[in-house]
């Protein structure tokens, strides 16, 4: 089931992408263009030509010339009935929208990548030809298909097959590493969990239940006059205040996201007793792509957000530093706080706990081609046009972090990880095409020389909620019969960690420390078709061993 899943994720994913990889855009153009006449196939020294004629007739009424029918050989009827219908199948896309898109730091690479297997006769890039055929098809009456957008060329295109076979062997080594090393922790949580304690959690709180404290909401703006940076934050705090002082976490949201987006999680956590904070992040949030898609900006987030994000974090702090004598009776424990953060988030989480971005191991990461598919490069490699020097975010009053499919690896390296020394958790998804596991969560774990460190992988968790998606790519899900968890099984997960984390390392409550073993996953995912698998610090060698076991095996 988990090779499979994640294939279909991957398929399922780019079937969106589809209008990515037959037409990667930016300009706009209006100019009528020559039309291609074929698409050249190159298979070593033998070069076959498709005519986008024959494309034509077989698109509008099932024709099957000479041409065509050398490639169709051997295909079914249902097959060929498929593929027919794949050429004039529309896609909605805004040409407007999609050429801003492109036009950014972000886009082009993306364009620069597919134009390496779709090039221009003669083996030139075909980024420029892909983008302006999109364009033309999307802006005409029948919309963007396949058929129109090879219409639409402006030149005869090249595919080279090794090369395409290349990608898909690239694509099949993401899937088998996810695989292979999935079952790796699996056997290394059920190794630690055979060696924990016995412990009868059903007689224990069940931490995937809401606490017992009701959650006030509040939203607070915000402006640090030093940055000039104005930000709004949503603020969850008990309606009555546990003994003692109050542990505060704050939490980072992750590219093109908003606090609001998870509410469910952050009052979860406020039931326990915790003040919650969890700011908007400006130049990387929902507004920020939503101002690109309406032309008031040219890129998909601010490259100094990776320096605005952590400074946001300690800014808050010191507001609430400030706040806490008048507004909070000095309840607001702030000499010890946590930190949790999604993807981006992430990043800002552990930048707090004193990883630093390594500029070497960040450059020869993204001019490595062995990093297959690993999507959060195109955000951490845009930190290397940052001015060279050490960013050191630590804040001394974060005590913990918690960091949820963080884009981490290649931006801190191992250098820049071991420098943590505070307890970290890491959170990670088998399924997650945007910071895959084998590259992010399971490469760099080892990394850290903290002594109190976790990483938990739920099975099928795909980086973000589908359910919460819009309808037209939940369709598009549950039309390509992937089997993903349920949100609900994600947040009993996800929830139990999050607590048991922040009430050991944040409130020093040592009562919970049983939730941090790999028997309590193990007793979370007790019947469920989804586990949920935690290793620590006792199998973190075993770990690295695995890894370079598999990549001088494979190459990866």
């Amino acid at each position: 089931m988990e090779s499979l899943g994640f294939r279909r994720v991957l398929r399922a994913l780019r079937v969106p992408a589809a209008s990515l990889i037959f037409g990667i855009i930016s300009v706009l153009t209006s100019v009528p263009l020559e039309a291609a006449e074929v698409i050249l196939i190159n298979y070593g020294p033998v070069q076959l030509q498709l005519k986008t004629s024959s494309l034509e007739a077989f698109a509008l009424n099932g024709t099957i010339d000479a041409n065509l029918r050398t490639y169709l050989k051997g295909t079914t009827p249902s097959q060929q009935a498929e593929f027919r219908r794949a050429l004039v199948e529309k896609a909605n896309i805004n040409p407007l929208q999609i050429s801003r898109f492109f036009n950014t730091e972000t886009g082009e690479e993306i364009l620069t990548f597919f134009g390496e297997y779709i090039k221009i006769q003669g083996g030139i890039n075909g980024k420029l030809a892909l983008r302006g055929a999109i364009i033309q098809a999307s802006l005409d009456p029948q919309g963007l298909t396949l058929l129109n957008f090879l219409q639409k060329l402006p030149t005869n295109v090249e595919i080279n097959v090794n090369d395409v076979l290349k990608l898909s062997r690239m694509i099949n080594l993401v899937v088998q590493a996810t695989e292979s090393f999935s079952q790796n922790l699996a056997q290394l949580s059920a190794e630690e969990a055979a060696k924990n304690p016995l412990v009868n959690y059903a007689s224990m709180t069940d931490l995937r239940q809401a606490g017992t404290y009701d959650v006030i909401k509040e939203r607070w703006t915000l402006t640090d006059p030093k940055r000039q940076r104005t930000f709004y934050m949503d603020v969850y705090k008990p309606r009555r205040w546990r003994s003692g002082q109050t542990p505060v976490m704050i939490f980072s949201h992750g590219l093109a996201s908003r606090p609001e987006d998870f509410e469910k999680q952050l009052s979860h956590l406020a039931s326990y007793g915790y003040f919650v904070a969890a700011p908007q992040h400006p130049g990387s949030d929902f507004n920020q792509v939503k101002n690109l898609l309406d032309g008031y900006s040219n890129q998909v987030f601010n490259r100094n957000e990776f320096i605005d994000r952590p400074l946001d974090i300690s800014f808050i702090i010191d507001e609430l530093e400030r706040r806490n004598p008048s507004e909070f009776n000095g309840r607001l424990n702030l000499k010890s706080v946590g930190v949790m953060g999604h993807s981006f988030g992430g990043y800002t989480a552990l930048a707090l706990a004193g990883a630093t971005i390594d500029f070497d191991y960040l450059e020869d990461a993204c001019n490595d081609d062995n990093q297959y598919f690993n999507l959060s490069l195109l955000l951490q490699c845009r930190a290397l046009k940052l001015p060279r020097q050490e960013y050191n975010f630590r804040d001394p009053r974060v005590q913990a972090v918690l960091a949820a499919n963080p884009v981490n690896s290649s931006l801190f390296g191992p250098k820049g990880l071991a420098k943590i020394q505070i307890p970290v958790w890491i959170g990670a998804g088998s399924y997650d095409p945007a910071t895959p596991f084998v590259f992010e969560q399971a490469r760099s774990f080892p990394w850290l020389t903290t002594e109190n460190k976790y990483l938990g992988m739920m099975q099928g968790q795909a980086h973000v909620d589908f359910s919460a998606l819009d309808a037209g790519l939940t369709t598009l899900i549950d039309s390509s019969n992937i089997l993903l968890p349920s949100p609900n099984l994600i947040s009993a997960y996800g929830d139990s960690t999050m607590v048991a984390f922040f009430e050991v390392y944040i409130a020093n409550n040592e009562d919970y420390r049983p939730f941090l073993r790999a028997s309590y996953s193990a007793y979370l995912s007790q019947d469920q078709p989804f586990k949920f698998y935690v290793i620590t610090e006792a199998s973190s060698e075993e770990l690295k061993t695995e890894l370079k076991k598999y990549r001088s095996e494979h190459g990866y």
